[in-house]
């Protein structure tokens, strides 16, 4: 395989993606577009895929065979597998002991790619699963988060609305006693006589009416 048709199972280095997305461009409006969806086909990592197969494709659309049942247990399938694993690779390095140059080395080889990917298979059945469980943590979390969050709001009002009764309970107690010190009005008012005369009400103290008398008398 030439370098032209070489292909790296990673994806291109981020910074590629990231100048693409500078503040300028963002400003300009100069930004990619998202994709369009694929209704197709699609090359990844040099693999033709099709947008309707299958999360999981089975064995036999790829060309292998299949060495466990239809309707299986994925624990004792995968103990059996390691277990064929580690039988298989003795036989191996038995084989590089006894007969290197022999055919059985080619063929233990390929058995062995054979089991790996039947462990890879079974293991990424479970994919959907853990995407599944790793979405219900995520959503218990977020949940979680927002229950704490809520209670440490409810406890802030609570305070809040205590200092603001506090705060009331005290300007009513501080207006009932300017109240209680002021001197009444009433005793003050005075009622201007038919004469254009003033004279004070009767509820005036007997200095005070006296001091008036004297004023008059001048």
């Amino acid at each position: 395989m030439n370098d032209g048709q070489q292909v790296s199972s990673l994806p291109l280095p981020p910074l590629q993606y990231v100048n693409l997305f500078s503040e300028e461009n963002m400003r300009r409006g100069r930004t990619p577009l998202p994709p369009p969806p694929i209704h197709d086909t699609y090359s990844m990592f040099g693999q033709t895929f099709s947008a309707d197969d299958l999360i999981i494709r089975p064995l036999e659309s790829q060309g292998f065979k299949r060495l466990y049942p239809q309707n299986f247990d994925h624990k004792r399938e995968l103990k059996k597998l390691n277990h064929s694993i580690l039988v298989n690779f003795l036989d191996l390095l038995d084989i590089f002991i006894r007969a290197p140059d022999s055919s059985k080395r080619e063929e233990k080889i390929e058995d062995l790619n054979l089991l790996f990917i039947h462990i890879h298979h079974l293991i990424n059945e479970f994919r959907p699963h853990q995407a599944r469980e790793t979405l219900r943590v995520m959503m218990e979390m977020q949940k979680q988060q927002r229950l704490e969050t809520a209670e440490r709001f409810q406890k802030h009002l609570d305070r809040v609305l205590e200092k603001l009764q506090t705060s009331l309970t005290m300007s009513q107690e501080t207006s009932d006693w300017d109240c209680k010190a002021l001197v009444p009005t009433e005793e003050m008012i005075v009622s201007e006589t038919p004469k254009g005369e003033f004279e004070m009400s009767d509820s005036c103290i007997a200095p005070d009416k006296l001091m008036c008398d004297i004023i008059d008398a001048i």
